[in-house]
């Protein structure tokens, strides 16, 4: 059986509520941004959570990746994270 931490989707459902929050706050502050240069209207909280949910999938799926990659570099010691260096 592979580790916990070789599937990403199950990295993705622990992330997935904080990704989907970062995503909400992103979407919100970019509506303010909108707004405050006369171009839209502003873009209400609970709008910005609404249009996180489909938004948050492929952020999330990012993440997971990510967070596997560091994992994998962790698991693997400083010796192989400096010998990659050198690598590339």
């Amino acid at each position: 059986m592979a580790p916990r931490t070789e599937l990403p989707w199950r990295l993705g459902l622990l992330l997935w509520p904080f990704v989907a929050g970062a995503v909400a706050i992103n979407l919100f502050l970019f509506g303010l941004i909108l707004h405050s240069a006369g171009w839209a209207p502003a873009i209400p909280p609970v709008a910005a959570l609404w249009g996180a949910l489909p938004l948050s999938l492929p952020a999330t799926w990012a993440a997971a990746l990510w967070v596997r990659h560091l994992i994998r570099q962790a698991e693997d010691g400083p010796r192989n994270v400096q010998q990659q260096k050198e690598d590339t």
